[in-house]
């Protein structure tokens, strides 16, 4: 099981879809080393992706402690002050402790780097975990960490890239990819890409999944301590469609996410193709 806060408003959301939740009580009367697992929280619907990561963690035989961390120097304006003080730590309150495994997920893909305004603590965040995390998860945001560790340049797109895409696995042999097919789906929703033609030029980094629409889907270092993606496999069935109802609701001319609804019809409700793998590749991580 994953162990929660009593209170975390994604908890009867997980329990309702029998994924296997534990509350902090219950877990710290157990005789048992758990994974100690951080979450670096840095996108605006944070609830909604607590939920996302938090049902993908928790469908392992393992039990996980998580750690919820938002970043210090930045006020939310999409999550309520009250659930980040009582749910979040910030980097300075567990800077002495060490996890198993990290996962960053966050949006700053269309402003410049000087721009974000937690990106110096983003950047002592990543320096911290090549000591004391045994292995990070760049999940959306790798490609502002690939571009500034190895220098492989983020190229904005002529047009933003939203869907489902089909992939294939460069390595079958590699044990993160236990049990996947040989063709598998996930979403991507992004305006910028690192190229495979670039990421193949750095000595110590691999393609390890990639489409042919949509580009690199998974990079990884060849110590295995890091890996990248640039799609967003915990998304729900409905976040693309919410995605494009609120760019319309802000103005914005958005073409329907490629592959998504049955038919291209957008009156149609989309069916979910990616979520098995994406139980899968959380479990191997």
């Amino acid at each position: 099981p994953i162990k929660i806060p009593e209170d975390l408003p994604a908890r009867p959301i997980l329990e309702g879809e029998n994924i296997f939740v534990m509350t902090e009580g219950r877990a710290n009367r157990q005789d048992i080393r758990p994974l100690e697992i951080a979450i670096v929280n840095l996108m605006p619907t944070k609830i909604a992706t607590e939920t996302q990561l938090l049902r993908l963690l928790g469908n392992t035989p393992l039990q996980v402690n998580v750690t919820l961390l938002r970043a210090e120097g930045h006020e939310s304006k999409n999550t309520a002050p009250q659930h980040l003080e009582r749910f979040y730590k910030t980097f300075s309150q567990v800077r002495d402790s060490s996890f198993d495994g990290m996962i960053i997920t966050g949006a700053v893909e269309q402003l410049a780097f000087e721009e974000v305004d937690y990106w110096d603590e983003l950047v002592g965040i990543m320096d911290y975990a090549k000591k004391h995390v045994h292995a990070t998860l760049y999940n959306v945001g790798a490609r502002k960490r690939v571009c500034t560790i190895i220098t492989a340049p983020e190229v904005r797109l002529p047009r933003k890239l939203s869907g489902i895409f089909s992939h294939t696995i460069n390595d079958p042999t590699n044990q993160l990819f236990r049990g996947f097919d040989d063709v598998f789906h996930a979403p991507h929703s992004r305006h910028t890409e690192v190229r495979g033609e670039d990421i193949a030029k750095i000595p110590t980094l691999e393609i390890l999944a990639e489409s042919d629409e949509a580009g690199v889907l998974v990079a990884g270092t060849l110590d295995g301590r890091s890996m990248f993606i640039t799609g967003i496999l915990e998304y729900d069935r409905d976040t693309l469609d919410a995605e494009v109802s609120a760019g319309c609701g802000q103005g914005m001319e958005i073409a329907p996410p490629a592959h998504y609804y049955p038919g291209d019809d957008a009156t149609r409700p989309p069916l979910v193709s990616w979520r098995a793998h994406a139980f899968v590749l959380f479990q191997l991580v």
